[in-house]
């Protein structure tokens, strides 16, 4: 069988992906200089409490001998590594140069998911449950391509100063943080691997409305996914999944928190509003 290796920017903790046969990676948290693997040593509650308190966050990917010792754990198995974005985040680089480390190279395939969060959840879930099924590593991949192409990101940021921080801007969208009073709607580059400016709304609820004319475009159905994750705010995004089932009522709509990793990026209050074909 096909092992599926992925990490925490799917929400999932180590202790969640091995009750469901998937190897979770941690990313790493670091706040009052002191460093933590997400979801293993530090919570999303913990964390925004600290942030409140006035710590300031960084992250970063996963140190590679983790991802080194994940591969050598399947000597004789194939391995099929699905890693967030790459650009957002170093994952995918420091899985591909430990892919080149270990003695069972020949058997590891390593996947840019280009996405994260709720989509990367999904990749990674498809990728398991066609594994159990028997099929090919081979099989595997061609079964993703679709999901993996068609796939949108947004983010409604409620402080832009983290996203200014963390340096995944375009110089252009870096400049919104001077903006009062709006809701900056984010999005991926085109080659998925910055954020840029994709709209503004007046009001958290404006902004999630703004995203209805994408969602149309994209042609949202019962074969879409979409997740609404949330840094901390979970009325905000309670209130956004009613309004885009109320517009889309075949869709399925599933709710997370993020996790710190990501809040450090999003900053508090953050949502993220996501969708992927199935």
């Amino acid at each position: 069988m096909v092992k599926i290796i992925a990490d925490t920017s799917t929400m999932f903790s180590p202790k969640e992906g091995e009750a469901i046969g998937i190897d979770i990676i941690p990313l790493s948290v670091s706040i009052n200089h002191e460093s933590y693997a997400e979801l293993v040593e530090m919570n999303s509650e913990t964390f925004l409490k600290k942030i409140k308190e006035g710590g300031v966050p960084s992250s970063s990917q996963p140190p590679i001998g983790k991802l080194v010792e994940a591969f050598e754990k399947y000597p004789d198995d194939e391995i099929l590594g699905i890693f967030m974005c790459d650009g957002l985040s170093g994952t995918y680089q420091s899985a591909v140069s430990a892919s080149q480390m270990v003695s069972n190279q020949e058997n590891i395939s390593i996947v840019d998911s280009k996405t994260l969060c709720g989509p990367h959840r999904y990749l990674v879930l498809k990728a398991k449950r066609l594994a159990d099924e028997g099929k090919s590593k081979a099989e595997i991949l061609e079964a993703l391509q679709v999901s993996l192409e068609e796939n949108r990101s947004f983010l409604l940021p409620q402080d832009f100063d983290f996203l200014k921080r963390g340096g995944r801007l375009t110089p252009i969208a870096a400049t919104l943080g001077g903006l009062l009073k709006i809701v900056p709607i984010m999005t991926q580059t085109e080659d998925r691997k910055r954020l840029e400016k994709h709209g503004i709304g007046r009001t958290f609820t404006s902004a999630v409305s703004k995203l209805f004319g994408d969602m149309e475009k994209d042609q949202v159905d019962e074969n879409t996914y979409i997740t609404i994750s949330h840094g901390g705010v979970l009325k905000q995004a309670e209130m956004a999944a009613s309004k885009i089932k109320e517009k889309f009522p075949t869709v399925e709509v599933e709710i997370f928190e993020l996790t710190p990793a990501f809040i450090t990026q999003g900053g508090p209050e953050c949502v993220a509003i996501q969708w992927i074909k199935k």
